[in-house]
């Protein structure tokens, strides 16, 4: 492709979607990664994730995450089996631990409830003894509730990559993979991309690089967003059967940021339950990120949130993995033009709550840099003083 229409640089969660749907519109698209995706260096791995319609992360998000789910549906239907499985989900919280700040916001559980009345979204609102006696293997608090909701469930990320970019290829998308940009610079021609191979220009540019794009971005993003290392464990459990029909969870069990674990039934290839918490403190060079998980770190994963709350799962550590956050500091994504390079597209951070909404945030953005009215509106995700 000699002169691509636009260049999307990384080609995980939203860049594939990106790439598919520009594709899919007959744009001439080059999609750049420096690892051949779905890989395990930035947030776009790890096997599972959790979708939820009624996001307490805010109203805004709603919309997202049901397109999201209609275009899952859409892409099993082209042929692109288990990404989307339906397990159900739960919010579990007391009233004290709600008043703490989860993904940015306090008041997450209430905001969940809420939403979820809003749209018209299928929900209950269990207490802990009728929570305990429905899933037995949770161990709530008699202070303690939960939020179910059946349409919650499973994505599998790694498949969900790769999916987006079949259906970029077969639309005609070009995909150089093992291809590192290290700079960005645009002017009156286009933007002008430096790699380890040479020099990529195109009228357009949509930064989806993650943990990258600080460096990539330059100001006024890289101020805004910080990358941190976070751990997903896997713990052996005693008795597998009722976590194998689990749904998945979000506990906050503390006011604390901290204070907080969520996890996945079985079912994801590894023998044991998926636990992870979320640390928002320590930022980390994507380049030189601890990749190993020290035993140390199972040990007070179990110790600080699994004892005591998940029945039948023990302190044995099966499997361990690290991704990347990349985080502004109220929880919120950020996508928008470069106030200084208006023919680049910035997407991030995505805060650790990106994954549900990846695929009708691609959508969107494609649509967006066509000149068509986005599926979903971004305009409450721009760049704070500037205009989408």
């Amino acid at each position: 492709m000699a002169s691509p229409d636009v260049i999307v640089v990384g080609l995980g969660a939203v860049g594939s979607a990106v790439a598919h749907h520009l594709a899919r519109r007959g744009t001439q698209v080059l999609g750049l990664d420096r690892w051949p995706p779905p890989h395990e260096h930035g947030s776009s791995h790890g096997r599972t994730r959790i979708t939820r319609l009624a996001v307490g992360e805010g109203a805004d998000y709603v919309p997202l995450v049901q397109r999201s789910h209609r275009l899952w549906q859409e892409l099993q239907a082209e042929g692109h089996a288990g990404l989307y499985r339906r397990t159900g989900g739960l919010v579990i919280a007391s009233a004290a631990a709600d008043a703490g700040a989860f993904h940015g916001q306090p008041g997450f559980f209430a905001r969940t409830v809420a939403l979820a009345r809003q749209f018209g979204i299928a929900h209950e609102v269990l207490d802990a003894a009728a929570l305990r006696q429905r899933h037995p293997q949770f161990l709530l608090r008699d202070d303690e509730q939960a939020y179910f909701e059946p349409e919650a469930g499973v994505l599998a990320p790694e498949r969900c990559v790769a999916a987006q970019l079949a259906q970029a290829r077969r639309h005609g998308a070009e995909l150089s993979l093992g291809e590192q940009v290290l700079s960005v610079t645009a002017g009156a021609g286009g933007v002008t991309l430096k790699t380890d191979r040479g020099t990529r220009q195109a009228a357009r540019v949509v930064l989806t690089a993650g943990a990258w794009n600080p460096a990539l971005a330059g100001a006024p993003f890289a101020p805004r967003l910080a990358v941190q290392r976070q751990v997903l464990h896997w713990f052996r459990a005693a008795a597998p059967a009722p976590w194998a029909a689990s749904p998945v969870f979000i506990w906050l069990h503390g006011p604390a940021a901290e204070d907080a674990m969520y996890g996945f039934p079985l079912g994801d290839g590894i023998d044991g339950v998926k636990v992870a918490t979320e640390q928002m403190r320590v930022a980390c060079d994507p380049d030189a990120v601890e990749r190993s998980v020290a035993d140390d770190e199972a040990g007070a994963m179990f110790a600080t949130h699994i004892r005591g709350r998940l029945a039948g799962v023990g302190p044995q550590a099966v499997a361990a993995a690290t991704c990347l956050y990349t985080s502004t500091a109220d929880g919120r994504f950020i996508v928008d033009r470069h106030p200084a390079m208006p023919a680049v597209t910035v997407v991030s951070a995505c805060s650790g709550h990106g994954f549900k909404h990846s695929a009708a945030l691609g959508e969107a953005v494609a649509q967006q840099l066509l000149g068509q009215a986005p599926q979903v509106t971004l305009a409450p995700f721009a760049l704070p003083g500037t205009s989408p």
